[in-house]
């Protein structure tokens, strides 16, 4: 493909002439014949810097915003992260106009609605596709979980396949670090869905304003045909759409839910989309997972799934590391969940309570190099809300999982001192199961499905779910 034509497609300007395009790359390391490297700045640097190595390496062309003393040609971008997403798109053969694609952001629940809408839509025989944190489904295949929303390379190759299989139908999470760097910038939603906004990512985006304005970016007129909005939440009063269907089950709003029987394991729920009534049953519990299947029910719907498939996809949906029972050992029970914010970790204690007949324990920790400010107020949730609570290490990344144990105590110790710090997540796991006793629920948050934990740049394989069906089967 030519770069001249790849440049238009970017709106940027080619310099020192036309080159032909074999493939795409944002690694100088990887760089190969034929590539077009991506130079753009980035959190801890300058790719910038690398164009000389990806030139040494047979790259045909580069993409950046500033002249640079290297003798390939180049196109030349105000904005080298949209570019980088609108040239994708198109050396892909656009595949985000071949599709319907759903949207999903939130601070929470944007796994499991995505999941939900995505059995929904199988269960009505459409061709889905699903793309999130946990990975990507379609056609009987696969894909290992890189990013919630993958990097625009990663992206647009892996929608053309879907393509290419006859996807018709994409689910896919869309992170306000995807929407704040331009990574899906090409791509009209069909629908977009807003599940809520609270406290999460501040290292990256400072204030909460400036992470509710990248959310705000997936609903513009623009950028979204329908939106599918959470009438509970006050952000959604900021969203800039007008073609909208709301769900909730506090305020008024076009789609409710009536809780009819719940369990510990299971919820189950009569549906009322705009008065077309649909009994289900989930097979997680909470009130959160309630939320999560009325967007998706909402979005379905929308969509033009009919309700026996509305029904079946959200019955069938099991999401892993989601507030999911795990084991049990000595009568009591024993879950995993993906809590790492304060609204989360919250709601899935207040959603094990009433089932607890004896202590509600927690285990968790916070991810290193991430949003500091979370971790006292995690840490006095945690004190009010479990019974005894082990602070331990998550993914301490590049930092002293003590110093992060320690803001996590200065939330947790002006309201109880119910707890012990644990610093290695194992030997935490093996405390916290050894006091279970009849009656007990330990909920172990923070990782949920995740298969390895990062520690000072290297990804050990490690989760808790292995490990806690490991120990609790001796």
């Amino acid at each position: 493909m030519k770069l001249s034509y790849l440049a238009k497609e970017c709106g940027g300007r080619v310099l020192g002439g036309d080159a032909e395009i074999r493939s795409l790359c944002t690694d100088s390391r990887v760089a190969g014949e034929g590539d077009l490297f991506f130079c753009f700045r980035g959190t801890h640097c300058d790719s910038h810097e690398f164009a000389a190595e990806a030139e040494a390496r047979g790259a045909a062309a580069l993409v950046v915003d500033r002249p640079l003393p290297v003798s390939l040609p180049c196109i030349l971008s105000e904005d080298v992260r949209a570019a980088m997403a609108n040239i994708s798109a198109a050396f892909y053969g656009h595949p985000e106009r071949r599709m319907k694609l759903v949207g999903v952001t939130g601070t929470n629940g944007k796994t499991t609605t995505s999941q939900m809408l995505y059995h929904i839509l199988k269960a009505a025989g459409r061709s889905a596709g699903l793309v999130g944190t946990l990975g990507a489904k379609f056609a009987g295949r696969e894909t290992e979980p890189c990013l919630t929303t993958p990097d625009p390379v990663v992206l647009f190759s892996l929608l053309a396949d879907m393509a290419q299989e006859g996807v018709d139908t994409v689910a896919m999470e869309v992170s306000a670090h995807a929407l704040a760097l331009r990574k899906v910038e090409p791509i009209r939603f069909e629908v977009g869905i807003f599940t809520n906004l609270t406290q999460d990512h501040l290292d990256f985006f400072g204030s909460m304003k400036a992470y509710g304005d990248a959310k705000k970016l997936l609903f513009s007129a623009e950028k979204c045909h329908f939106a599918v909005v959470n009438s509970d939440d006050p952000f959604t009063a900021e969203l800039p759409c007008t073609n909208t269907l709301s769900y909730g089950l506090e305020t008024p709003a076009d789609c409710f839910a009536v809780i009819e029987r719940e369990t510990l394991r299971s919820v189950r729920l009569l549906l009322n989309l705009e008065d077309e009534l649909i009994e289900t049953q989930l097979r997680m519990t909470g009130r959160h997972n309630v939320y999560n299947a009325l967007a998706a029910a909402a979005a379905a719907k929308l969509l033009g799934a009919q309700p026996d498939a509305i029904a079946k996809g959200l019955a069938e949906t099991a999401v892993e590391g989601r507030l999911e029972w795990t084991a049990s050992v000595r009568g009591a029970d024993i879950f995993v969940d993906f809590a790492h914010t304060p609204d989360g970790l919250e709601k899935s204690l207040k959603a094990l309570r009433p089932y607890c007949k004896g202590r509600l324990v927690l285990l968790f920790g916070c991810g290193g190099n991430r949003d500091g400010k979370k971790r006292p107020k995690m840490g006095e949730i945690a004190a009010k809300f479990a019974d005894f609570t082990v602070i331990t290490s998550d993914n301490p990344r590049y930092e002293d999982p003590v110093s992060i144990i320690s803001d996590i105590e200065r939330g947790f110790l002006p309201h109880s001192d119910a707890y012990v710090a644990v610093e290695e997540r194992e030997e935490g796991i093996r405390y916290a199961l050894a006091m279970l006793e009849a009656g007990d629920i330990l909920l172990v948050a923070g990782k949920g499905g995740e298969t390895n934990q990062e520690i000072m740049g290297i990804k050990y394989t490690y989760d808790d779910k292995t490990l806690i069906k490991r120990l609790t089967e001796k």
